[in-house]
This record gives C-alpha cells, structure tokens and sequence, in this order.
C-alpha cells in the first residue's frame, strides 16, 4: 500500500470514528423527557414551564432529562385566531425569541438563556420547538440576516409554506438560506438549548434541504444539541438519509390518546391512535441504533390540561392496560420517551408507569430489537417483540391487539426465541415463571406482557 493511500484510509477511519463519537455524544441512548404540547398546546407560560420541569427534575433518576417547550413560545397571544393576531415576537434579524409577557425572566435581549440556566442547574436540559422557515413578517419587512451580508428576502421560498401553519416561509437551499439557519442555532446555543424539535419538516412535505441545512448549522455551533423531526410518518424509504442529520425523526403522525381514531379522508390520518404505532413500528425495525432513534410519538398519558394541543382539557382516555401496552412498544422498539402529562397533577397510577426500571432499561439498554413475523398460527391480532438484554437475558414482548381478552399458549421457539427451558420474568408485574418449555398467557383486550427471559438455572 503507498503511504498516500495508507493517509487517505487513516483519514477516513478517523472521520468515520469521529462522526459515530458525535452520534453517540449528542444521543446514546434515546432521548428521555416532556413536552409541553400534549397538556398545554400553544400556551405554556414560564411558571408553568417551570413547575412541570421542577416535578421533572424528581424523575431524572428514572432517565427522565429533556424539558421541552413546544410551539406558540414566542406567540404573545397564543389564543388569536388569525395567525396576524397572534403577535409573534422577534429580533431585528427575524430570529423568534420569547414572548415577554408570557417568559418574563427572557426580557432585557436574553432570551431563553436564564430559563435554560435553571434547568440545567436541576440537572436537566432544554429543549424548544419550531416551525421550519423563516417568518413571513421577517420577510415583508426584509430584515437583515445576523452575521452575513443577505436579507431575509434572499433565504425565502415564497412559494412554500407549511400545511397546517402558515407563520413562515420555506428557506432555500442557498446561502443566504444556509446564513438564516447558522443564525438562528448560533442564537439558540447561545442560550443553552440541548435539544431542538423541529415541525412541518420530517414528511408532509419531506423538506431534505432544510433538514441538511439545520444539522449543518447545529454542527457549527459546536454545542451537542439532539435534532428532533417532525411530523410523521417518515418514509422508511429516507432511512439512510435522514439518519445522516437527526437524532430523532417522527414515524408517525400525533399520536394522541385513543386507541383508534375515524377520520373522514381515507388519506387522513391524524390523529393516529395506538393501534397505528403496531402498523408504523416494524418498517423501522434495525433502524434504533447508534445515536439515531426513529421517534414513535409521545405518551398522551394522565392528565391532558389546561389547554392540551387538541380537543378539551381531559385525564388521559387510554386505559391503564393501554398505557402500559404503548410504553412497552415504545420501550422493546427503543423509541424515544417523551412524556405528555401536565406533571404538576401526575397521579400515582402514571407515576408507577414512568419510574418502572426494568421497563427503561428495555428502552435505553437493549439491542436486535425486532417483531416476530411468523407467529404460530391460532393467536388472532396478537404481536410479538424481541430484542436482546445487556447480561444474556432476552426480551419478549406480547401484546394483544383484540377489543376482547385473549390467551397465548406457545412454545419459546414459536416466539422467536431458542428452543428449550427457560425462566421468565414478567416486567409490569415482577410475576416469576418457572422454567419451561412453553409460555402459557392471558391478556386483557388492548393488554400486553414483557418478560425478561433467560436459561433454566
């Protein structure tokens, strides 16, 4: 080998090195927290930010760290129903800081840096939500582009908006799109942001550019901030892609708290229910790994109030068999957590949900996480997950899809793990199982088990 090709590979090792170094830096293991979205939609203010991410802070121990504040933050009238009568708060460079009367320690030009002190100082990290683009009063005003020579009219695609939010602009794939983006994440390390959700991004439309050029930016500050895309369902078809810039990225639409929803349009699907999740989660299966974790959505759980991102103020509709049966899918295909509970009136059934350790340690620990593709046949809507524990054990997942109570009796093999006796542990329950050759089960409607299995001793 010439010494310019043994540089040349030495380099390229190293880059590899460094860039799977930087993945796992920023997310490890998949991010763990609360967003505001689920309980108080556009209108959480700072003391109520603050008090959720304080009961936070007695979670952390669980994993629980990223305080997440999602849209309508920089909205000083939240409620307006027109988007011109929601006052949007920016900076001379068209950048959207917070809402004065809403976060009023954000005052005197510091932005969210003295929120983002506190909750580090609890031991926790902050997150903030945004619609991608650039404002469109930025735009008409053609502000100037902080640290470059472009104005806001050079970074605009006018002719795309998002969807369902018409606030901005998209930006172009140009530079002087490139300098709004660096802008904008320049600010936000500034003031200490660790993980940035950003929405109208990830699919309807799939805005690759933007994507690219947000990474990029986050790069540049030098801060390990986690990069969330939403919303979904991403296509599995991006996989590769999109792996290359997020930490997370939505494979499904919001999911909220039912188990099914109608919807008058075949092509509709918001809101998915948790029956949806069963449908979306195997495509992405081998994907969870590395610092890159395909994000199935929040948990809807306890009470959705004062002002939860759709329909009335409301304890959660799911059942507790219901929870549990999501928590569990979300946890054996090492999703990302994110709590939707106003966690000021976190009651104490959720409370045993969220601090179970064993469930966690699937979420945050395991690997070979898949689903069971040739259940034997006689089992009706049931599925099966499995996925590899860190000290030999192995993990086993069954969840029953049916409105009715339904009972499994088959054989480890049948379930996707190696034949012969082995000792079980139920998760929820803490039930142990004898050693055997076969798993004998009931399940209540829209109910699961996880096990931890090992070899007969």
């Amino acid at each position: 080998m010439s010494p310019w090709l043994r540089t040349a590979l030495l380099l390229l090792i190293l880059l590899t090195a460094a860039t799977a170094a930087d993945a796992q830096e920023v997310a490890p293991t998949p991010p763990m927290g609360w967003n505001s979205w689920d309980s108080y939609g556009l209108t959480i203010d700072e003391a109520d930010f603050r008090a959720n991410a304080t009961q936070l802070a007695k979670l952390h121990a669980y994993g629980w760290t990223y305080a997440v504040i999602d849209e309508g933050w920089y909205m000083g009238n939240p409620s307006g129903d027109k988007l011109q009568h929601r006052d949007y708060a920016m900076d001379a460079h068209g950048l959207l800081i917070p809402a004065s009367k809403r976060f009023p320690s954000s005052t005197d030009g510091q932005g969210f840096k003295p929120i983002a002190d506190w909750v580090h100082a609890q031991g926790l990290k902050f997150g903030i939500h945004i619609v991608r683009g650039i404002p469109k009063q930025a735009v008409e005003a053609n502000l100037p582009i902080a640290g470059s020579s472009f104005r806001a009219q050079d970074a605009a695609d006018t002719v795309d908006t998002c969807p369902w939010d018409d606030g901005d602009y998209g930006v172009r794939d140009n530079a002087a799109g490139q300098a709004y983006y660096d802008s904008m994440l320049a600010l936000y390390a500034r003031w200490g942001v660790d993980f940035l959700k950003v929405d109208c991004i990830a699919d309807h439309p799939y805005r690759i550019s933007e994507i690219r050029q947000i990474a990029t930016a986050i790069k540049k500050t030098g801060r390990p901030i986690v990069l969330s895309l939403s919303p979904g369902p991403t296509q599995p078809a991006h996989a590769t892609e999109i792996r290359q810039y997020g930490q997370m990225w939505r494979i499904s639409n919001d999911v909220w708290d039912g188990w099914t929803f109608k919807h008058e349009h075949p092509t509709d699907d918001f809101p998915m229910g948790l029956r949806d999740i069963f449908d979306r989660l195997p495509a992405w299966a081998g994907q969870a790994r590395d610092g890159h974790w395909p994000d199935a959505d929040m948990l809807p759980f306890g009470m959705l109030a004062p002002h939860p991102g759709l329909g009335e103020a409301r304890h959660s509709r799911l059942t507790l068999d219901e929870d549990r049966t999501q928590l569990s899918l979300l946890a054996i295909a090492r999703s990302p957590l994110i709590l939707g509970a106003n966690l000021t009136k976190l009651d104490d059934a959720t409370r045993a949900l969220i601090t179970n350790k064993d469930l966690i340690a699937v979420d945050q620990h395991s690997h070979g996480n898949h689903p069971v593709e040739h259940l034997p046949p006689g089992l009706g809507p049931m599925r099966v997950w499995v996925a590899d524990g860190e000290a030999g054990e192995r993990y086993l997942a069954v969840f029953n899809l049916d409105d009715k109570p339904a009972s499994l009796d088959a054989s480890w093999e049948q379930l996707g793990l190696a034949s012969g006796k082995h000792a079980a542990r139920e998760l929820w329950s803490g039930h142990r199982q004898e050693a055997s050759g076969r798993l004998t089960i009931s399940l209540p409607a829209h109910g699961c088990l996880l096990f931890a299995v090992g070899p007969a001793r």
